[in-house]
């Protein structure tokens, strides 16, 4: 079996109706422990991140079709980085080499990220790609990449 192509690139407004399903999948959302946003809310949401030039985001390309999205972003004082692919690219090691290239890309240290611990596979594409544990938050396993 052949690796898929996967790249990175610029979020463009057609994007978003993908995004838009993805983060409507119940058992995505189960599995990031995040509500859902209806329509008018996940619109603002989007148009504020992509505004805020503080905001890294990228669109996750596999074989040509938008797969997901990646973001780094800061809160407290911490810069984060979060992601979101579609249920059907799960398991084939694409949120591994995507995170892989953006933290090429991405290029601030310390970076934090949180996982809720029924996860495991978020934790599994975090720590493959350097994130150590360094705590929990009562909700979630906290992970940084140092170096």
């Amino acid at each position: 079996m052949t690796e898929p192509e996967i790249s990175l690139r610029d979020v463009r407004d057609g994007d978003l109706e993908v995004f838009f399903d993805h983060q409507r999948d119940p058992g995505a959302v189960q599995m990031v422990g995040l509500p859902s946003r209806d329509r008018p809310v996940f619109d603002a949401h989007w148009a504020r991140i992509r505004r805020d030039d503080s905001v890294a985001l990228r669109t996750v390309v596999v074989d040509g079709a938008v797969a997901g999205n990646l973001l780094s972003f800061v809160v407290d004082g911490r810069r984060e980085v979060g992601y979101w692919l579609g249920r059907e690219f799960w398991g084939r090691g694409v949120a591994t080499r995507a995170l892989a290239a953006f933290l090429r890309e991405v290029t601030e240290r310390p970076l934090h990220a949180g996982v809720v611990p029924h996860n495991a596979g978020s934790l599994r594409v975090l720590e493959r790609c350097g994130f150590v544990r360094c705590g929990t938050d009562g909700e979630r396993i906290l992970l940084e990449l140092a170096r």
